[in-house]
């Protein structure tokens, strides 16, 4: 079993996803650092100094400056800012491999196209002939 359970590790495609998900974490983390310390400071610069990891919804009594405050008061929040970010790094994460998958497909050599045939057969005496032949040459029928 331990042999068989190698054989399958050591596979091609099972290397290949096991590096995909790591290469696919480090990413994760470069469009998230993107997102929250480049992007959003930005965004909520121009939107006049907003901070959208503290934009909430108080489920419960109480005004709070923050979330973290709610939440050390123990009140339900309904954080929509959070969101917002996750929403906006999803679109940097899918616009990415958009780009990347798109180079992959460019740099793939094009698939030949097939060849025609160049003969086809005679329907009266199944012998080969040309594709263009109106009259076969060895029956003489009309094609």
């Amino acid at each position: 079993m331990l042999k068989s359970f190698k054989e399958f590790a050591m596979r091609g495609n099972v290397m290949d996803l096991a590096v995909g998900v790591i290469i696919g974490t480090a990413f994760g983390r470069i469009v998230n650092s993107l997102v929250g310390d480049v992007l959003m400071p930005v965004l909520g610069l121009g939107l006049g100094r907003l901070d959208f990891s503290n934009l909430f919804i108080t489920l419960g009594n109480g005004t709070f400056a923050t979330v973290a405050e709610a939440q050390k008061a123990g009140v339900a929040t309904l954080n929509y800012g959070v969101f917002i970010n996750t929403l906006v790094e999803f679109l940097i994460v899918a616009f990415a491999i958009f780009l990347v998958v798109k180079q992959i497909n460019r740099l793939k050599a094009p698939e030949p196209e097939p060849e025609l045939p160049a003969s086809k057969v005679c329907p009266f005496c199944a012998s080969s002939i040309a594709l263009a032949a109106t009259r076969c040459p060895h029956c003489t029928s009309q094609l």
